[in-house]
C-alpha cells in the first residue's frame, strides 16, 4: 500500500523493557508515549527499534537508534527526580518522598541506523587473564570461566556457545556447550607470546554460536590491549560488544525518530530525612495564619519555570496525597491564582502551577472514574470505524460511497451523515458524564466545591455568576474528558492508537 504499520521496541542492554502501540498505515507515526524505567546504575546502552507490524509472517525491522550511557549523560542539569519502578507510568511516590537529583538527557531527531545481526549482541563473559612480565617462553594464560545472558540464535530460544581466544597470530577455542545462554566452560587456554615488546598486541575473546549446518553466529567479543593489562591477574565480568561497524552511512535513508530521553540518578534516603522539607512545604496548609508570600510553596511557585512546572506540580500532588493534604494544596494554589486574576475570562487558562496541579490530581484520583464513563462510547467508536468529516476541504466522497440505486453520496449528504454521527456519539458521552455524578470520586467533588466557593468570593457580582461553573468545567472538560477522548491510548482507555479515520472522529468530538 506504500505505507507501514510502525511500532517501537525499547531495549536496555539488549533486554526488551517496553513496546509502543502500533500506528496503522503511516510513514509519519506519532506515538506520544512515555515510559519510566528503573535502570541499574551500571547500564551500558538504550536502544529503540522501529518495526513494521505484519499480520502474516515476522515483523520487519525498519531501523534503530542506539544511545550509550555516556551519550545520554553528556549534558547534566539539576532537576526534580522521582523514585519510580520499572514499567510504571506516574506511580505513587514511596511515602511521598521527593529527591533533588542530577539529570541529563537527549531530545532531538535521530537518524535510524540499519540493524545488522552481528551488531545485535548481549551478555557478559567472566574471565581471568595472566600476562607474565618475563620468562621464556612467555605464556598468556586465559581462564574462560562462564558467560551469561547471551543472545538466543537458535529457534529453541537458546544457543550453542563456544569461546575463541586470539592473540599474536595464535587462536584457541573452548568446547561447545549445547542449548544454553549461560554456558559454564571453566577452561584455561594458553597462548605463547612473541619475544620482545608486545607493542600494539591485542588479546581478542570472541563468543560464537556453533551451528551444525551453515556458518556459526557471532555472539559478541571483548578486546584487551596487552600493554594495559597488569602483571598480576585481571579478573571480572566484561560486557560483550559487537564487531566494529563497517556499515556505510545510511543517514536519512531509513527515516528518523524524535526521541526525548531523560536520565535521573536518585539517592533516596530513609523517610525521616525528608520530614523537615515536608514540614516546610505543608506549613502554609497546616498553619494558614502565616504571611502567604513568605511560605516555601509561594517561593517555589515563583521560581518554577514553564518547562519544569509539570514536573513540580506532579511531585507536589504526590507529596500532599501522601500526607492526606492534596485537596487543601489545590485550594491554596487556586486561591493564590484567583488573587492574581483580574479578568475572569482568563481564569485557569494558563499552564500555571495551580492548573497543572489540578490536572495531575484529576488523573491520579479520577482515572478509574474516567474509564467507567468514557470506555463504552470510545470502544464503540473504535469498533464502528464510521467515516466522519465536517470540513468541506477534507471530505472524500469515495469514503462515503454506498452501493445502491442512488450511487455515491454528495458532499452535503456526507456532512449531514457526519453531523448525525457526531451528535449521537457526543450525546452518549454527555449523558454518561451527567449520569455519573454519584460515581465521581469524593476528593474531586470536594476540590470542585471549594473551587466554586473561592471563585464566588473573588467574583461576587451578578454579571460574573457563570464564572463559578466555567472554572470547574474548564478543568473537568478541557483538562480531563476532552484529552481522553482525543487520545484514548494515553489514558489507557485503549491498547492501541486510533487508525486515521477513527482518529479524525475523536478529534472532532474532542473539539
Amino acid at each position: 500500500s506504500g505505507s507501514s504499520d510502525p511500532y517501537c521496541v525499547v531495549k536496555v542492554d539488549n533486554e526488551v523493557v517496553a513496546r509502543t502501540a502500533t500506528v496503522w498505515k503511516s510513514l509519519n507515526p506519532f506515538w506520544g508515549e512515555e515510559y519510566t524505567l528503573l535502570l541499574p546504575r551500571g547500564f551500558h546502552s538504550l536502544a529503540v527499534y522501529v518495526l513494521d507490524e505484519d499480520t502474516i509472517g515476522q515483523d520487519d525491522v525498519i531501523g534503530k537508534v542506539s544511545l550509550s550511557h555516556q551519550q545520554i549523560s553528556a549534558e547534566p542539569r539539576g532537576e526534580w527526580g522521582a523514585r519510580r519502578g520499572a514499567g510504571q507510568r506516574d506511580p505513587p511516590w514511596h511515602r511521598g518522598v521527593p529527591t533533588l537529583s542530577p539529570s541529563a538527557g537527549v531530545d532531538s531527531w535521530l537518524s535510524l541506523a540499519p540493524v545488522n545481526p552481528d551488531q545485535e549482541v548481549q551478555g557478559e563473559i567472566h574471565l581471568e587473564l595472566r600476562v607474565p612480565e618475563r620468562g621464556h617462553p612467555r605464556v598468556l594464560r586465559c581462564h574462560l570461566i562462564q558467560a551469561r545472558d547471551l543472545a538466543p540464535r537458535d529457534p529453541s530460544g537458546t544457543s550453542d556457545p563456544f569461546a575463541r581466544v586470539s592473540c599474536c597470530g595464535h587462536t584457541l577455542e573452548t568446547a561447545v556447550i549445547k542449548k544454553t545462554r549461560f554456558p559454564h566452560w571453566d577452561e584455561v587456554l594458553e597462548l605463547e607470546l612473541p619475544e620482545g615488546e608486545l607493542g600494539e598486541a591485542v588479546l581478542s575473546v570472541e563468543v560464537w554460536d556453533w551451528d551444525i549446518v551453515g556458518k556459526n553466529d557471532f555472539l559478541g567479543q571483548v578486546e584487551f590491549p596487552l600493554g594495559t593489562l597488569c602483571p598480576g591477574p585481571t579478573r571480572g565480568w566484561f560486557q560483550l560488544l559487537p564487531f566494529p561497524s563497517s556499515a556505510k552511512d545510511h543517514r536519512g535513508q531509513l527515516g528518523a525518530l524524535r526521541l526525548a530521553v531523560r536520565l535521573v540518578e536518585d539517592t533516596v534516603l530513609p523517610p525521616h530525612h525528608y520530614q523537615p522539607l515536608i514540614q516546610l512545604l505543608t506549613e502554609p496548609i497546616l498553619c494558614p495564619g502565616q504571611a502567604p508570600e513568605g511560605t516555601a510553596l509561594a517561593v517555589l511557585e515563583e521560581v518554577t519555570s514553564g518547562e519544569s512546572r509539570q514536573d513540580v506540580a506532579t511531585k507536589l500532588v504526590k507529596i500532599f496525597l501522601g500526607q492526606g493534604l492534596a485537596v487543601p494544596l489545590l485550594d491554596y494554589l487556586t486561591t493564590r491564582e484567583l488573587a492574581r486574576t483580574t479578568d475572569p475570562n482568563t481564569l485557569f487558562r494558563s499552564n500555571s502551577l495551580a492548573s497543572k496541579s489540578m490536572e495531575h490530581f484529576m488523573k491520579v484520583v479520577g482515572l478509574p472514574y474516567l474509564h467507567e464513563v468514557l470506555k463504552p462510547v470510545v470502544n464503540r467508536i473504535f469498533e464502528e470505524k464510521k467515516y466522519v468529516e465536517l470540513d468541506p476541504g477534507k471530505i472524500e466522497l469515495s469514503r462515503g460511497r454506498r452501493i445502491s440505486l442512488k450511487g455515491s453520496l454528495s458532499e452535503a449528504q456526507v456532512r449531514e451523515s457526519s453531523l448525525e454521527l457526531l451528535k449521537g456519539y457526543l450525546g452518549d458521552i454527555v449523558d454518561a458524564i451527567v449520569g455519573s455524578v454519584d460515581k465521581c470520586p469524593l476528593p474531586m467533588r470536594v476540590a470542585f466545591k471549594q473551587l466554586r466557593r473561592r471563585v464566588e468570593e473573588r467574583f461576587p457580582s451578578a454579571q460574573h455568576e457563570e464564572v463559578r461553573y466555567f472554572s470547574i468545567s474548564g478543568f473537568l472538560f478541557l483538562r480531563f474528558f476532552a484529552p481522553a477522548v482525543l487520545t484514548p491510548k494515553l489514558f489507557r482507555l485503549r491498547e492501541q492508537h486510533a487508525e486515521p479515520r477513527t482518529g479524525r472522529t475523536l478529534l472532532l468530538l474532542a473539539k
